[in-house]
């Protein structure tokens, strides 16, 4: 049993931990076309953040997700790849990414410990790819994902963030591409964070709506896959691939929520769309290598984690952007 129970009763055994708050796309509900980054000296290292990872694990969490930013625009991000693999009672290391370095990285990752990816990919048309993440080129992520699939990771998972009037004619396409390729896909609702002046309201299409699409063509069955995430599966009848619906404003998931995040700066945010948090970067730095401090500040936090998030889509409660949360 997890040492790590909120207030409600839920037990907490998932961690995205953030390796970075860069990335190499600057995606339209992510982050600013110009954003401010981090200092070296704001962001823990990579010792700072396999401790974290100690100290989680030590406290029952079975799952960790490396997140960004774009985890792989940090050199060497495999040295903390395979620290985090070899940590005892860690039952799953995975990690999202933009895709855009995989087909270099990762046979290199696989090889580190690194067991599951999810990759984003919101479009296949090529300049609206570039559109969405004002400088990405398709084809390297294309050749990340087929590189990802010959280094043989145990599960490779597509993200899609579906807005209306941008992508949503896209939705079968990318289920198709994941049928031909024999890639789960997740359909994910685009979340309130961020202050950014390309976000309109009018552009959110609902997990209903989006399922709705797919049903025009391939009839869907709910199915009992789970991850240890949010998101809700299904299944077609002519294929072995799971379709998933992460809905944090149709369909609010928190009274199951599992997890927690760390910032790259330090900071142990309880609820994506609350601001609670615990700077953990200062007892890091402040008690140099003590699991045990680092162990009790975390246990202190979890009264903190609120019952749920309050996302409202005609509103952005939360200032700080996805690239500086952690996906």
């Amino acid at each position: 049993m997890s040492a790590l129970c909120d207030s409600f009763g839920r037990k907490v055994e998932y961690l995205r931990l953030s390796v970075t708050d860069r990335c190499d796309f600057r995606c339209v509900y992510c982050m600013e076309e110009d954003p401010c980054f981090l200092t070296r000296e704001q962001v823990l290292s990579f010792e700072e953040l396999a401790l974290i990872g100690k100290a989680f694990t030590e406290l029952g969490v079975k799952k960790i997700r490396l997140t960004g930013g774009e985890p792989l625009v940090r050199t060497d991000c495999t040295d903390l790849v395979a620290q985090l693999g070899q940590l005892p009672g860690l039952q799953e290391l995975s990690m999202t990414t933009n895709g855009s370095r995989l087909a270099k990285l990762a046979p290199a990752l696989r090889a580190a410990g690194l067991r599951r990816l999810n990759i984003s990919l919101d479009t296949l048309n090529p300049e609206r790819f570039e559109q969405i993440t004002r400088n990405g080129k398709l084809e390297r992520v294309i050749a990340g994902i087929d590189a990802a699939k010959q280094a043989g990771f145990e599960r490779i998972k597509l993200n899609a963030v579906i807005l209306k009037g941008r992508n949503d004619d896209e939705v079968l396409d990318l289920v198709d591409f994941c049928r031909s390729r024999q890639l789960d896909i997740a359909f994910i609702e685009e979340m309130p964070i961020g202050l950014m002046d390309e976000r309109e309201t009018a552009r959110h299409l609902s997990s209903d709506q989006v399922r709705t699409l797919i049903e025009n063509r391939y009839p869907l069955t709910l199915s009992d896959k789970r991850t240890g995430g949010p998101a809700r599966y299904y299944q077609m009848s002519d294929s072995p691939i799971h379709i998933g619906f992460i809905s944090p404003h149709s369909h609010n998931f928190c009274h199951e929520c599992n997890r927690v995040r760390v910032t790259v700066e330090g900071r142990l945010l309880l609820c994506l769309g609350n601001e609670h948090s615990v700077d953990l970067k200062a007892i890091l730095r402040s008690h140099p290598g003590d699991t045990e401090a680092l162990k009790s500040a975390i246990l202190a936090a979890m009264p903190q984690k609120p019952k749920s998030h309050e996302f409202d889509t005609g509103a952005v409660q939360i200032l700080r952007f996805m690239n500086a949360t952690g996906g």
